[in-house]
């Protein structure tokens, strides 16, 4: 769906099999900006290609004009595409610097996140021809300027992508959408982030990976607290079960949190349970 003059959104589904009996339905958004050529930030889990390519045709262009391909960090539902796009437009990627390892060797990424049906997800590693480290400004064309903004929490390297001329925000996965599924690596991080995008001034549109996007001030503020108010119930959550047995294992407190969260027993898995472990302090 076109969102504003330049901005389409493309909301991408896909299951990940938490079981042999069970799937969780899934989704995440895949932005693209419609310029000279075309500026497409993440691309979705693998075979996300033909979804993308049969947007650009609807609109009367062509995948070909794909010139830029932005990561907002690394996990599956945001790379899994890209070695089948790369291969076929030769499109410049860009990402963060911390998240290179994860990109550029998926297996890897496998052995240090074992997603579930992550070789489902994700075609394999694709090469980043320009590192990030935030507070740079990407000259993605003439009149397209995009500044990085460096927002760790859900992954280390995870970066959020300021269109100024457009007011439009792009946050992937920084913003926890409250009663979903909690994953991320540190909340405090997570909280700073997102602290640090409630300074920016002048944003009318925000564009994130797990919801429609937002328009106006007053709502993308609003949401941005709901944010910070989910992670600071999950904080509270997590260190009230631990304290009333500090013995129990990640699994154990993270079964009793989701619970005590009101999330569906299937949250209980190893992402999440990692979570909610950074909000335990070591005393």
């Amino acid at each position: 769906m076109q969102v504003t003059k330049l901005i389409h959104a493309i909301k991408i589904p896909f299951k990940v099999p938490i079981s042999p009996e069970r799937s969780i339905d899934r989704f995440a958004f895949s932005y693209l900006i419609f310029g000279e050529s075309i500026h497409l930030i993440d691309c979705g889990v693998a075979g996300s290609e033909s979804t993308i390519y049969d947007y650009i045709k609807e609109q009367g262009r062509e995948p070909k004009e794909i010139s830029s391909l932005i990561f907002t960090h690394s996990h599956p539902d945001h790379i899994g595409a890209a070695k089948s796009i790369k291969s076929q437009t030769s499109c410049t990627v860009f990402a963060h610097k911390l998240e290179r390892d994860w990109i550029e060797d998926t297996e890897q990424q496998f052995k240090d996140r074992p997603v579930p049906g992550f070789q489902t997800l994700v075609e394999g590693s694709v090469g980043v021809d320009e590192f990030l480290e935030g507070g740079e400004i990407i000259e993605l064309e003439k009149s397209i300027l995009c500044k990085i903004i460096h927002t760790p929490g859900h992954s280390k390297g995870s970066i959020s992508l300021l269109f100024e001329d457009g007011k439009s925000l792009f946050t992937a996965d920084v913003l926890i959408y409250p009663g979903d599924l909690p994953i991320y690596e540190d909340i405090f991080a997570c909280r700073r982030s997102i602290k640090m995008l409630q300074k920016l001034d002048n944003v009318e549109n925000l564009f994130s990976s797990w919801e429609n996007p937002i328009q106006g001030q007053d709502n993308i503020f609003k949401r941005m607290d709901e944010s910070i108010a989910y992670l600071e119930l999950i904080h509270a959550a997590v260190n009230k079960n631990r304290n009333m047995n500090k013995q129990q294992n990640n699994m154990e407190l993270c079964r009793k949190v989701v619970n005590e969260l009101g999330l569906p027993p299937f949250a209980a898995i190893t992402l999440v349970a990692k979570a909610f472990s950074s909000s335990i302090i070591v005393e």
